[in-house]
């Protein structure tokens, strides 16, 4: 319980470095209690329900915060969004039901339960023109995952190195959106450098194997993206 706590409280100081980027209350607050999320969602991919639990109950603490400020009066830019109550409430209730299948022992639903709460924060920010480091860590983790997923695939059909050589070839451009999109006080930041550096270097590995043609080289490389990424999305994402 303990060791929970003391992630989200360095995952909460992490957001406050980001929140200074924001141009507007909702998208700070948002981002406030995105940190807990990402938290809720480590915990989920792990085997503790118990921990869990406790940070599930804080990422749904904090939204709760974002609704009572918000969801009847936004102010701009969110405050022409029809949908902006709604898509609150719909996060509120992907919480909701992830609580029920962590108290059931059903972490692996919750966190595939949880990720629907990333996306309707996302679709939240982008149909009101608002941009924040998390969409760039977004879109790294989608084309990550869609490769992770169909990398075997590829490299079991004709021309399969050829055509994972064009797929690493997006996630490294992504990588390099991560620092080129990263906030000035995150660039200082030591720890967030570091952890970027591995989710760089990940992808380039991938990238320079997948040109070079080295199926074991390959293997390799595509089993340190997840790993890395997850590191960096953690304390930053």
């Amino acid at each position: 319980m303990k060791s929970c706590l003391r992630l989200t409280v360095l995952m909460f100081t992490a957001a406050l470095s980001l929140s200074t980027q924001a141009a507007d209350a909702v998208t700070d607050a948002v981002q406030l209690a995105y940190a807990p999320y990402r938290a809720a969602l480590f915990r989920t991919n792990g085997k503790s329900q118990a921990e869990a639990q406790q940070a599930l109950a804080q990422a749904r603490q904090a939204w709760a915060g974002v609704v009572e400020r918000f969801a009847l009066k936004p102010p701009p830019p969110y405050d022409r969004d029809a949908d902006f109550a709604a898509t609150l409430g719909q996060v509120s209730a992907v919480y909701d039901k992830a609580a029920g299948e962590i108290d059931a022992g059903k972490l692996r639903e919750a966190h595939e339960t949880l990720e629907a709460a990333r996306d309707l924060m996302a679709a939240l920010r982008q149909r009101n023109g608002v941009v924040v480091f998390s969409d760039a860590m977004n879109a790294y983790h989608a084309e990550m995952e869609h490769l992770l997923v169909r990398g075997q695939q590829l490299l079991a059909g004709p021309q399969g190195l050829h055509r994972l050589a064009a797929q690493s070839g997006v996630l490294d451009y992504l990588a390099r959106q991560l620092r080129a999109q990263a906030p000035a006080a995150l660039l200082r930041n030591a720890d967030f450098e570091a952890l970027l550096k591995e989710v760089e270097a990940s992808a380039q590995n991938l990238k320079k194997a997948a040109l070079d043609q080295d199926a074991t080289a390959l293997q390799a490389a595509m089993s340190k993206l997840k790993p890395a990424y997850s590191r960096l999305f953690l304390k930053f994402g």
